[in-house]
């Protein structure tokens, strides 16, 4: 099923292009799985500044594994971070001068397991070793990630690992019929439509969903249906809350204003500001040229 094709969940910053992060597609064959790549383009020399500076990660429906590579100390770092219900606060502080490369590899949660050796139980909200739940594709990357740090070269090489560790005997049918269904309904589909659907109980369809999308159908449900909108807020032109409350099925503005802070910790207007800055940096970039 080409899933991709109909939902392109966002994250807090769309518009983020710099040196210490940009998003890469990947191959054809990936992106029915695969939201993206994205890291450093090449290991980059982080200054010692003492400076914090903060980010918000939303939930987008998706779930990450991330390496950093720390040149300076020869080491390795990894997580596997499962799906996510709620927003949570970053914060990076250069106490020491380094230099690192970063990768990570996007999938859509409910592509995650025909690459998994483990279930997504227990995986909401939480960060795990790499190796927990994909110890081969961990051992296959981190003997060339020393060796190529440039993003360009490494994709390749990590889709071809990818692609042998592909496992379709993981993937279940059912699941992928019913995150379609969410999908194409932008996420306003109710449960109890959803189990006669398909012809399943409550209990069973559940089950699946926790082992193999980390969260319940009501669960992603909602956070589909606050990706759909977020979407719509940043990229229409003349986007309108009142059709919005309509086509999302919300009961009144207030429920919609209410769902989207309670997913993305800040207002329409603070969020739609803060997507918008890296917008303005790469036209003060380009400007500078």
């Amino acid at each position: 099923m080409k899933l991709h094709k109909i939902y392109n969940p966002i994250i807090a910053t769309p518009f983020a292009c710099s040196d210490n992060y940009k998003e890469f597609i990947p191959c054809d064959a990936l992106k029915p799985y695969i939201r993206c790549f994205w890291g450093t383009k090449k290991p980059v020399n982080q200054e010692k500044t003492y400076i914090k500076t903060n980010g918000i990660v939303i939930p987008d429906t998706c779930m990450d594994i991330i390496f950093h590579i720390d040149f300076t100390n020869n080491r390795i770092h990894n997580s596997f971070c499962g799906i996510n219900d709620r927003t949570f606060s970053t914060t990076n502080y250069n106490d020491t001068e380094q230099t690192m490369f970063s990768f990570a590899i996007r999938f859509y949660a409910w592509s995650v397991p025909v690459f998994s050796e483990e279930k997504m139980c227990d995986t909401r909200n939480a960060h795990f070793d790499v190796g927990y739940h994909f110890s081969k594709i961990k051992k296959e990357m981190e003997t060339i990630l020393f060796e190529v740090s440039d993003i360009y070269e490494l994709i390749p090489k990590v889709e071809k690992i990818l692609i042998r560790n592909y496992n379709i005997k993981h993937e279940n049918t059912l699941v992928l019929q019913a995150v379609e269904k969410i999908l194409r309904s932008r996420g306003t589909l109710l449960v109890g439509e959803l189990k006669n659907n398909l012809h399943i109980s409550d209990r069973q369809l559940e089950r699946l969903f926790r082992e193999h999308v980390g969260v319940t159908p009501k669960s992603l449900a909602a956070m589909v249906r606050y990706q759909y909108l977020w979407n719509d807020i940043i990229f229409c032109e003349q986007f309108d809350i009142q059709d919005a409350v309509y086509k999302y099925g919300y009961s009144d503005q207030a429920h919609l204003y209410h769902d989207f802070k309670k997913y993305h910790s800040m207002n329409i207007t603070d969020a739609k500001r803060y997507a918008l800055q890296n917008v303005e940096k790469i036209q003060e970039s380009y400007s500078d040229l």
